[in-house]
């Protein structure tokens, strides 16, 4: 999307006229007890703002996803910003409600989520760094339950953990190759109980996932309970509640577990809560904000992490079905960079017209599409126009859609702001207006962990099958003797591939899924499933763009993307 004629995002959003917290705090009839400023342009939302608005109908709840994801880039979060701008400009009261970006990527090589060109979040650069400390909240919830568990043990392990079967790691909100494996303890008796550790991105944490699937403070205790810990030496799991902390840790989040609420560049009302990746996490904001904006909106438009295999996937099977919720439409974001990358152009051809390169790639967005079928959604294709696409290649994307009998309009929301998405918006309202929509997860909770994992690979990832190490099969079995058999399942897999592998781009056929081992995460509600070599702790790449960053002696952000 780069154009020399378009300023940079940082200098666009330093620019922008945003309107006071207050203006937008009006604009949803807040009253004055249901929302507390965080400086001039953010502000925290009081959670009875659900139960004022308990008998609202909930408006409709627009999904938007992507393609799996390339470095080309796919503009996911801009199409979400722009799309709830479209929304408003025609006369539809609509809300944008995102994930809290990680400093992970931001500063790493993905850069920030507060979207793109003139399809921002509003202040970017607050967004995108430390926002309303949320992230830092949830670090520290973690790392005090990983503290105080340690301490147990130190001053006599009266539960009698086994330091060998000890699965909480800690959590940085960085990426650090670094901690991945650690020893913790050395020095002598007075400094703790020797053993290997680790560490998790902040993202990638329990309580992460708890605080995005929480309906309130009494939920939130509850889920935060039923975190396990570890195993006792007799094999049998150790939970929060029986070290007897949950009360600590909810209140460390008495505040995070608080919508934020901010504004676009053209001042749509934001809510932005929570962050989990969704390669290695559930991939969506909170149930909080989503269902908030619903009931303060017509419309709201939302996103989940990466492509429709990892965080719609989610969004549907296990987001949706905790909230109760029914999707009205899903966005499937694309574009013809990506799809000539999945039709295996190099990123440094991309300039380059290549017809049968695209239309190899679509076969990418074709698998796509038949998922979001298989949930029974009314869905649009948003192609995503970059400055260098020709006339050509959207022509063919679009006759491409017309044969499939999909819906389609181009996205210019990056370069045109919200004009640029009211072709898309009309599109997508014709969607909930005119197709059926028979939404249902692609599985049941009653089915097996095993009939689960395999229902996700076969219909969403098109793999002839699923092999399970011999550890993973050992923990499908004491995972159904605890009792745990009934919970939803969470795929942590690359975002690059529909298979386990990242170099195998486009739409590979023939491919089975490796399931290397489970974790349980009881206090968020599913079994998360590790395949192939995906990592919970990224590393940074040889060239950061953290190298980029500076801030000027008036305190003025340089280098956010």
């Amino acid at each position: 999307m780069s154009n020399p004629a378009v300023p940079s995002d940082i200098e666009i959003a330093q620019a922008a006229k945003m309107l006071p917290i207050a203006e937008i705090a009006k604009q949803l009839n807040l009253q004055e007890d249901e929302w507390e400023p965080y400086g001039r342009y953010k502000a925290k939302l009081s959670l009875g703002i659900l139960d004022r608005l308990e008998s609202q109908p909930d408006g409709h709840v627009i999904l938007v996803t992507a393609i799996n994801p390339t470095p080309a880039g796919e503009g996911k979060s801009t199409v979400t910003v722009g799309l709830g701008q479209a929304l408003n400009r025609i006369g539809k009261k609509a809300i944008v409600a995102l994930r809290e970006p990680s400093l992970g990527p931001s500063m790493g090589i993905k850069g920030g989520a507060a979207g793109g060109g003139y399809s921002q979040v509003m202040p970017m650069e607050e967004i995108n760094l430390h926002f309303t400390g949320d992230l830092h909240a949830i670090t520290t919830a973690h790392n005090a339950l990983a503290a105080i568990l340690d301490n147990h043990i130190h001053q006599g392990n009266e539960l009698q953990i086994d330091t060998r079967r000890i699965t909480w790691k800690r959590v940085l909100d960085l990426n650090d190759r670094a901690l991945r494996h650690v020893t913790i303890g050395l020095g002598g008796p007075t400094h703790g109980v020797p053993r290997e550790d680790g560490f998790d991105i902040t993202v990638a944490s329990e309580i992460m996932a708890i605080l995005c699937l929480a309906k309130d403070l009494h939920d939130l205790k509850g889920r935060l309970s039923k975190i396990v810990v570890g195993y006792n030496y007799e094999k049998q799991p150790v939970t929060v509640a029986d070290i007897g902390v949950e009360g600590a840790l909810a209140l460390l989040l008495k505040d995070a577990i608080k919508p934020n609420l901010v504004q676009t560049l053209e001042n749509t009302p934001a809510i932005i809560h929570g962050g989990p990746f969704a390669n290695i996490a559930h991939g969506c904001n909170s149930i909080l904000a989503t269902k908030m904006a619903s009931k303060m909106a017509e419309y709201v438009v939302t996103e989940a992490g990466f492509g429709a295999d990892l965080g719609a996937e989610k969004f549907l099977d296990i987001k949706m079905r905790t909230a109760g919720m029914k999707p009205s439409a899903v966005v499937i974001v694309t574009t013809v960079r990506a799809l000539k990358m999945h039709g295996g152009v190099s990123k440094q051809q991309l300039q380059t017209e290549n017809l049968e390169a695209l239309k190899a790639g679509l076969a990418n967005l074709q698998k796509h599409i038949e998922s979001i079928r298989s949930f029974g959604l009314p869905h649009v294709i948003a192609l995503n126009r970059f400055t260098n696409d020709t006339e050509a290649e959207i022509s063919t994307v679009r006759e491409w859609c017309n044969q499939m009998g999909v819906r389609m309009a181009l996205s210019e929301v990056w370069a045109k702001g919200g004009a640029g998405g009211e072709a898309l918006a009309q599109e997508v309202l014709a969607a909930i207006a005119e197709d059926e929509n028979h939404f249902a997860p692609i599985y049941t909770l009653d089915q097996s962990l095993q009939e689960k994992i395999e229902a996700i690979a076969k219909t969403i990832y098109g793999a002839d099958g699923v092999e399970f190490s011999s550890k993973a099969l050992k923990q499908l079995t004491q995972y159904e003797g605890f009792g745990w058999g009934k919970l939803p399942v969470c795929m942590a897999k690359t975002q690059y591939s529909l298979s386990d592998d990242p170099a195998l781009l486009g739409r590979p056929q023939g491919f089975h899924i490796t399931v290397r081992e489970l974790r349980p995460s009881i206090g968020a509600g599913f079994i998360v499933a590790l395949t192939g070599d995906v990592m919970t702790m990224p590393g940074l790449p040889k060239q950061p763009a953290a190298l980029q960053m500076d801030v000027t002696d008036d305190g003025r952000a340089i280098g956010l993307f």
